[in-house]
């Protein structure tokens, strides 16, 4: 275990916007725009007092923790607020309320709907100024400059499923996203299915290349060689899996069943069967990834890879409260098991 902090000595716990434009000589509401990301501040006065931040270790864990009486916690979604979303707030909350500790709920997307946080070291320091102790980040992709700017404010970060992970010492928590992809093909092929599609989320999705790698692994180690034409990636999205599901079932070599790498796509993949007079399982299998909440209310219920999705919330959330703490993590990244929910959606061959 490393070393906990030092105690902040009195002249630090009391460092104040008016001690920073002190120091820079500036304003006060200069300050306060630097702190809260304003842009009508010069690039050489930003510069000066961003440095004066991070030299008075203003709103520093310890700091913050004095000042909000408990650790706040921001978690980030990264797009909609689905069903996935959901499930793993609920773990984030459970762990929250057992730690004495809050959580704010946000979107890594700005009020226009563009890509946020922009830029890295404002989003920072405002996070820290708000008395964050720390940012856990469900299936978003953030630069290195954001998470370099979160370790200069001394604010921890987590990331749940990540899409990416620009620095390799990141904290993450995730699933055994080979294995599940690995086990929904095996299924597959145990029922007879030897025409078997995939498809999947992002090409570049760290989770989503698991689980695709799990599925061609399967497919080879059954003698069998995927068709370039059924393996398909776009968005964790139902509208992609109905437009990338009508796509490959129009064709005259469609396959008998699919493997959907999230629980939307592989509702979006049923519709666009209905849509084409195809029942599902008589005439296509489908599974999902996730068993989110909608996966059991599909019609028929969907067969799927299930991940702990509350248990990654709590992990993620005792993970950022031990990192603001000082302590030492015995893995950068933590996986969770998968297991298998047989359903409604697949059937022999």
């Amino acid at each position: 275990m490393l070393d906990r902090p030092h105690t902040p000595t009195r002249s630090r716990d009391k460092t104040t916007l008016a001690t920073i434009a002190a120091s820079a000589g500036v304003s006060v509401a200069t300050v306060s725009k630097v702190v809260n990301g304003r842009e009508d501040v010069s690039a050489q006065t930003r510069a000066l007092v961003e440095e004066l931040l991070v030299q008075h270790a203003y709103a520093s864990p310890a700091t913050r923790r004095v000042v909000t009486g408990s650790s706040t916690v921001e978690f980030l979604i990264d797009g909609d607020f689905s069903s996935y979303a959901t499930a793993v707030v609920d773990g984030v909350v459970e762990a929250a309320s057992a730690a004495d500790a809050s959580v704010v709920v946000g979107l890594l997307r700005d009020e226009r709907g563009g890509r946020y946080p922009a830029p890295p070291r404002s989003w920072a320091r405002a996070l820290a100024a708000k008395g964050r102790t720390g940012v856990i980040v469900v299936t978003g992709e953030l630069t290195g400059a954001h998470v370099d700017a979160l370790a200069a404010v001394d604010v921890p970060l987590v990331v749940i499923d990540p899409l990416n992970l620009p620095r390799r010492e990141v904290a993450s928590v995730g699933s055994t996203n080979f294995t599940g992809g690995l086990t929904a093909t095996n299924h597959l092929l145990a029922q007879g299915h030897r025409s078997i599609a995939w498809v999947g989320g992002p090409p570049g999705s760290q989770c989503n290349q698991a689980r695709l790698h799990g599925y061609r692994a399967a497919m080879e180690g059954a003698g069998l060689a995927p068709v370039a034409e059924h393996v398909l990636n776009s968005d964790f999205q139902y509208e992609a899996g109905r437009r990338l599901g009508a796509q490959l079932l129009a064709g005259p070599d469609r396959p008998t069943a699919v493997v959907g790498g999230c629980d939307s796509i592989a509702l979006g993949v049923m519709e666009a069967a209905r849509a084409l007079g195809l029942r599902v399982p008589d005439d296509l299998s489908v599974t999902g990834f996730d068993d989110t909440e909608l996966a059991a209310m599909a019609a028929p219920p969907l067969t799927t890879i299930r991940q702990p999705l509350r248990e990654m919330g709590r992990v993620a959330l005792r993970t950022v409260l031990r990192m603001a703490s000082g302590d030492l993590l015995d893995s950068h990244h933590v996986e969770l098991a998968t297991e298998l929910v047989v359903r409604g959606s697949t059937a022999p061959r």
